[in-house]
């Protein structure tokens, strides 16, 4: 079976690593000039690590990452809350922080290991499809036919936009932004920090690495925004960003099959944009080997609309102005804060897929 895989991000990498576990070699092509060095998304939760387990690529993330023990939640600087994530899981009861490059340098290496390769700066150009095959031309000027093709080349992906499918959502009115930094002197290490400041506005801190840092805030200045502490010795990135929060109608059209934000985006609250993905391949992968592609669309929309409507309740909820609502968010906060069983259901609930 001859698959094309466009994107190599940890999507299209995991669904080619998959593949590739059962004597499928896929082609994957990525229009980058080369691998990315950005650090994106940071975190993996126990769903992607089981996956990625039989590929040995959990073993390097665990080796490489910073193991998330617990959230933290503060008004201003004041602590409103701590959930430990111990018991969260039965396998792993932490998530992953690390650095989307690394993630991928090891999916890369697993990808390698198996049998398969990514070609760079090769853009998709045109698809022509019928009931056997796809073929794809790509910015060479080169076409190739293809018995499958999976779209897996982002919020801008090039797959989706030739077949002219519809991505509905809307876009968030305000403008994001996000550094990353080395710090030293940072006591909240291994968890996972957000601060609730007044007109909606929000900092959230993870770590990438030892005393290096991801800031990211609902303003134009994450830093500026963050009330707490953080002995910054080094700024590697800092830049600013805008939201999406859409999903396709549909998965599958005929012979192509988007996966990851190609499929469906939204905000980073909750930490799911590319655990979700990740999913997506995997599952795609088992149904291409078990022939079984017609239930591919309707699993992972619904899984992509639930995770979707999940990350916003928190978006708005954190991102709250209403007196009221922040009120009665912060007494939630304070139960939870003081009750070991809730503290174990919002845990198992963030290490959830």
């Amino acid at each position: 079976m001859r698959v094309l895989i466009v994107g190599a991000g940890p999507t299209g990498l995991t669904a080619a690593i998959e593949l590739a576990r059962q004597g499928i070699i896929a082609t994957i092509i990525d229009r980058k000039e080369e691998a990315s060095t950005l650090s994106r998304a940071v975190g993996i939760l126990p769903g992607s690590l089981e996956i990625l387990t039989p590929s040995g690529v959990t073993e390097r993330l665990l080796a490489e990452g910073i193991k998330l023990r617990a959230l933290k939640l503060f008004h201003g600087t004041a602590p409103k809350m701590t959930v430990s994530l111990q018991g969260g899981h039965p396998d792993w009861d932490y998530g992953i922080a690390l650095a989307q490059d690394r993630t991928e340098a090891a999916l890369r290496e697993a990808l390698v290991a198996a049998g398969g390769d990514v070609t760079y700066g090769c853009a998709l150009t045109e698809m022509q499809q019928d009931d056997e095959r796809v073929v794809a031309g790509t910015q060479n000027g080169k076409e190739a036919a293809y018995d499958l093709v999976i779209g897996a080349d982002g919020i801008q992906s090039a797959v989706r936009q030739t077949l002219g499918l519809d991505y509905p959502g809307f876009d968030l009115p305000e403008t994001w932004s996000i550094a990353d930094v080395e710090a030293v002197n940072w006591p909240h290490g291994e968890t996972f920090t957000l601060c609730m400041l007044e007109g909606g506005r929000v900092a959230v801190v993870a770590p990438l690495e030892a005393e290096r840092y991801r800031v990211i805030s609902n303003t134009e200045e994450s830093l500026a925004t963050l009330p707490l502490d953080l002995e910054v010795t080094q700024i590697h990135r800092e830049g600013r960003f805008n939201i999406s929060i859409r999903q396709v109608p549909d998965y599958k059209a005929g012979r192509v099959f988007l996966a990851g934000d190609a499929a469906h985006c939204h905000s980073p609250a909750g930490g799911r944009g590319m655990n979700l993905g990740i999913a997506d391949a995997a599952e795609l992968a088992r149904r291409i080997i078990g022939k079984s592609l017609d239930g591919y669309s309707a699993s992972r929309h619904a899984a992509g609309a639930q995770t979707i409507a999940a990350s916003e309740r928190i978006r708005r909820l954190v991102t709250s102005t209403g007196p009221l609502t922040r009120a009665a968010a912060f007494a939630a906060f304070s139960l939870i804060d003081r009750s070991p069983a809730l503290q174990r259901r919002v845990a198992r609930r963030f290490l959830s897929s």
